[in-house]
């Protein structure tokens, strides 16, 4: 069970609904908080996505992402100040679909505890280095080694902080509705 069933455990279709539709707005809105880097800037996005993961499970974490993925694909505001997709940071949106998948994943099997949330949420944060890296060596003049240098190192510390906040969030969801119910 997930923290969203936890809360809302009568979940109609209308429910589903918008819970994607407020996950891929808190994804939005997490884009907006950015530190303008080159060629990708950092932003609170990959801690939306664990959130969203973490919290909604795969599923509909997954659709909550795919929903924010066709919002920007449609041109609406929803990706960092300056970015587009086609651009330097398209590889790190799809990376969000495996980081959300294997966050939600996680939390569908019973990550309720910080150290088992953390360690999805580390595993999860990694996944978006992959396209992201490998796009930017792809449309950028980086080589590989640029694209791992600019597009990886400066934002591990980062991702791993994030991983921890993502943790404690939802551990201590759980604890406190474990508190309210008892």
């Amino acid at each position: 069970m997930t923290l969203s069933k936890a809360l809302l455990p009568s979940q109609t279709l209308a429910a589903r609904a918008l819970m994607v539709l407020g996950g891929a707005a808190v994804i939005a809105l997490a884009a907006r908080v950015s530190v303008p880097m080159y060629p990708v800037p950092m932003t609170l996005s990959t801690l939306a996505v664990l959130l969203v993961g973490l919290t909604m499970g795969w599923r509909l974490g997954f659709a909550a992402v795919l929903a924010y993925i066709a919002e920007a694909a449609v041109g609406l505001p929803v990706l960092a100040p300056g970015s587009v997709l086609g651009g330097p940071t398209t590889g790190f949106i799809i990376g969000f679909l495996p980081m959300v998948a294997l966050a939600g994943l996680a939390a569908d099997l019973g990550a309720r505890r910080f150290v088992p949330a953390l360690l999805a949420s580390v595993a999860a944060s990694l996944m978006i280095y992959v396209p992201g890296v490998l796009w930017l060596d792809a449309v950028t003049p980086l080589s590989l080694g640029g694209a791992i240098e600019k597009g990886m190192l400066p934002f591990i510390a980062g991702d791993m902080a994030k991983s921890v906040l993502a943790a404690l969030a939802v551990s201590g969801g759980w604890a406190l509705l474990g508190r309210a119910r008892s």
